[in-house]
């Protein structure tokens, strides 16, 4: 552990992190189809059992924890922006403001190819907690993080349950959506689907981010990834490494309790599954998530491992391009409007899909970077961010 990560301002470590939960997003998406369930029917029992096995690993280890490693870094870049124009001394909470007007768009751009809606539109929502927070002391965002990631509706809607038997959750008809959404999906319009996305498809994925906790997670992990930023945690010394090692203990240790009480849980009645389970259940991807990022950073102290993921860097200068791009690219490569593969590919091609898909956009990104400081769409998002100033 003697092997210091690059003193790079960017900090390479954590544009290495942010391409792994990009890919990892990807691989999850190919598996899923894109929240387009269709697979073949008639495939022989040795693959299907192969293709189980695919579709556990893979969920076990990215679903739901990659999005978090992307929360997480998102909470954290807006630390190094606001840090930034707080050392000429300006504030970048109005800026911030104008540049999560821009990610709806970007957010609509990639919604219109993927029928589920698009996890971009949630960031842009919630980011307006960032803006609150910006100029709050240390220990109010690290209280206020917590909080939220302790899931506080969903604790009240299970203790009203317990005072009230008749106390439900509402119903935010979130299935009928989806319902709709395949309906259209598979009609293969171009037009109506395209229209459909922007329109249900991202009203679906929003309801759906509520039941699922995903809003006061999401909002935990922003103020987390802020707080790791001020601390300087993603930095090279001696304390931090400490830092991540008992990061990696702990998070080791209470990831199989929570996951065990989560199992048990959803053996309760609806209300409960879908409130106290929630909470465990995001409380134990949140545990795997933080053994995911505490390993990853201690592994890149080793100059083998950091040169041997190297291209992760690449791609992770480009997350936004490469998370864009392969929504499209997957609507091309499954959906009826493209070439509809979705029924010829069970999980062990479509994971083949998936990183054929990766290794196509390092390519690019490490083509696209030796000439440029920035991908395109992220080239774009910093121009309009700064419209109106020489930056």
């Amino acid at each position: 552990m003697t092997q210091t990560l690059h003193k790079n301002p960017r900090i390479e470590v954590v544009d290495a992190l942010r391409g792994f939960a990009v890919m990892a997003i990807i691989l999850v998406h190919n598996l899923e189809h894109f929240i387009f369930p269709v697979y073949p029917t008639d495939s022989p029992g040795w693959l299907n059992t192969i293709d189980q096995g695919i579709l556990n690993s893979i969920f076990t280890l990215f679903a739901g924890k990659a999005y978090a490693i992307f929360a997480l870094l998102f909470g954290f870049t807006f630390y190094i922006q606001t840090n930034n124009q707080k050392k000429q001394d300006k504030d970048f909470g109005y800026r911030f403001l104008w540049r999560l007007v821009l990610l709806v768009g970007f957010a609509t751009l990639n919604a219109a190819f993927f029928p589920a809606g698009d996890v971009l539109l949630l960031f842009a929502v919630i980011g307006l907690v960032l803006f609150v927070t910006r100029n709050w002391s240390d220990k109010a965002i690290l209280i206020t993080a917590v909080i939220c990631l302790l899931q506080p509706i969903e604790w009240y809607h299970y203790i009203a349950n317990l005072v009230n038997p008749a106390h439900q959750l509402p119903d935010l008809k979130v299935g009928e959506m989806y319902a709709e959404v395949a309906e259209y999906t598979k009609a293969g319009n171009f037009w109506d689907f395209i229209l459909g996305n922007i329109t249900l498809g991202q009203k679906a994925s929003l309801l759906w981010a509520v039941n699922a906790g995903r809003f006061f997670q999401t909002a935990g992990l922003f103020l987390l990834g802020f707080y790791i930023g001020r601390k300087e945690l993603f930095t090279s010394s001696e304390r931090n490494l400490r830092f991540w090692i008992k990061t990696l203990i702990v998070s080791a240790i209470t990831f199989a309790p929570l996951y065990t009480l989560k199992e048990l849980i959803m053996q309760g009645t609806a209300v409960v599954q879908q409130s106290v389970g929630t909470v465990f259940d995001m409380w134990q991807k949140l545990a795997f998530t933080l053994v995911l990022v505490a390993s990853f950073i201690l592994l890149y102290q080793s100059k083998k491992f950091s040169n041997a993921i190297g291209s992760l860097r690449f791609y992770g200068k480009m997350s936004l391009t490469n998370y864009i791009t392969q929504s499209i690219l997957g609507a091309i490569i499954y959906f009826p409007i493209g070439l509809y593969l979705a029924p010829y590919c069970g999980y062990t091609i479509s994971l083949l899909i998936g990183l054929f898909t990766f290794l196509l956009q390092v390519k690019f990104c490490q083509w696209w970077l030796s000439g440029h400081k920035q991908g395109p769409l992220e080239y774009i998002w910093h121009k309009w961010t700064w419209i109106g100033t020489d930056k």
